[in-house]
């Protein structure tokens, strides 16, 4: 899905009485406040749907494998998503257990 197909679905979802560019307003106003706080060094918490957070990674050695030389590979900075357990269900469904005797451990 792109972002023309969820500023579809969101219209869809608010009612006949919304506009495309309602939707696509309020969607980019969703997305730039997260990216916003999350930019700024918050942690971006939507329950039932994940946690977005800024995460640094410290300064670590490695090795070129052309030459195997040791090189210093700098610190940086890498968004984070968390899906929820909540979400994590929508997506996969949890396996049902198998009620046959055949299929219990012995």
């Amino acid at each position: 899905m792109n972002k023309t197909q969820l500023v579809d679905c969101i219209q869809a979802k608010l009612g006949e009485g919304a506009t495309k560019k309602c939707a696509e307003a309020a969607l980019s106003a969703v997305l730039g406040s997260i990216s916003e706080a999350v930019k700024g060094g918050d942690k971006v918490q939507l329950i039932g749907f994940g946690t977005f957070e800024m995460k640094t990674r410290p300064e670590r050695t490695g090795r070129n494998p052309q030459t195997n030389d040791v090189i210093t590979i700098p610190a940086s900075s890498t968004l984070s998503f968390k899906p929820s357990s909540t979400f994590k269900t929508v997506i996969k469904p949890a396996k049902k257990k198998c009620a046959k005797k055949s299929c219990k451990k012995k």
